[in-house]
């Protein structure tokens, strides 16, 4: 049997990033908290935190919190449907840890947020990651569910296809009269400024291959990690990238904003990805993952399997 104290000691270290936060959430001593964590520790015979400044979570360490918050979420699930069983006030609001991408978050994934929140008391805890590293997280055991563009299997996880997220190369009109003259060519792509989230951002580089333009050395580029400032860079001539059309449209039909190269879009496959065994109460959020998706994404195509 768990220790469930020990169970919620850990989970609010890791959630806080300290020992001193952690008991301030729990309403009790540092040194509660400690030794609850070390006797978690000895109990399972392997270390679980990882102290340091913010305290991190071993593999094993993530893997019990995210068992305490599926079992806190079937107890919510419990309470809504059986109140007599769970009074009002026994059982914690369950917070659940997702991963999604930044584009979702700053389109549609809004809806789905709103009509989740709306008919129930859950809370979400949302980080931001790269669709092509966010099914790394549910592996390893960070987060419940995740938006990835992986359609591959993954352990112990349940997938649903979402939608296709359009991408074109856009600039302002005045970058591309200043950096293009002549045109796309190898050599004005190697010297104009791109745009790029974070270091995980592969697609202007991609981009690049696809259209035979990559050059041997890297492009120069911003680091810009923020969705709406990347947009507002493009538009104001700081460099080019790859935008969502789902968030640019308006500046396109305005033409403050061009595609490089009409007919060079790429497609983004995403999909909706979950702990199999939180599926029980992870079904409302799924379904409101897919009808938000449905409504902002274009459809994939029929599998031909």
């Amino acid at each position: 049997m768990l220790d469930y104290a020990g169970l919620e000691a850990l989970a609010a270290v890791l959630r806080e990033g300290s020992f001193d936060r952690a008991a301030r959430k729990l309403h009790v001593t540092p040194s509660a908290i400690s030794q609850r964590v070390k006797q978690l520790e000895e109990r399972v015979g392997q270390v679980l935190v990882l102290r340091g400044q913010p305290c991190s979570g071993t593999e094993a360490g993530r893997r019990l919190v995210l068992h305490v918050e599926q079992v806190a979420l079937l107890e919510n699930e419990l309470r809504r449907h059986n109140p007599e069983l769970v009074p009002e006030g026994q059982v914690p609001r369950p917070t659940l840890k997702l991963a999604v991408n930044a584009d979702s978050l700053n389109s549609w994934f809004v809806d789905a947020m709103a009509a989740f929140t709306r008919d129930g008391n859950e809370l979400l805890d949302i980080s931001i990651d790269d669709q092509d590293h966010t099914a790394k997280r549910i592996k390893e055991g960070e987060v419940m569910a995740a938006i990835t563009a992986s359609s591959n299997h993954i352990t112990g996880c349940n997938t649903w296809p979402l939608g296709r997220m359009r991408y074109v190369a856009a600039a302002s009109p005045e970058f591309i009269a200043r950096h293009f003259p002549d045109g796309l060519t190898k050599e004005a792509m190697a010297v104009a400024p791109m745009l790029a989230y974070g270091r995980k951002d592969g697609m202007q580089d991609k981009w690049l291959q696809q259209q035979g333009l990559a050059s041997r050395t890297a492009s120069p580029r911003h680091w810009l990690p923020s969705a709406h400032a990347f947009v507002r860079a493009c538009e104001a001539s700081v460099g080019w990238s790859m935008q969502p059309t789902v968030l640019i449209q308006r500046y396109l039909d305005a033409g403050t904003l061009v595609e490089l190269c009409p007919g060079s879009d790429m497609v983004v496959d995403l999909y909706w990805a979950h702990a199999r065994n939180a599926q029980a109460g992870l079904e409302r959020l799924t379904q409101c993952m897919i009808n938000a998706a449905r409504n902002w994404l274009d459809p994939m195509p029929a599998s031909t399997d």
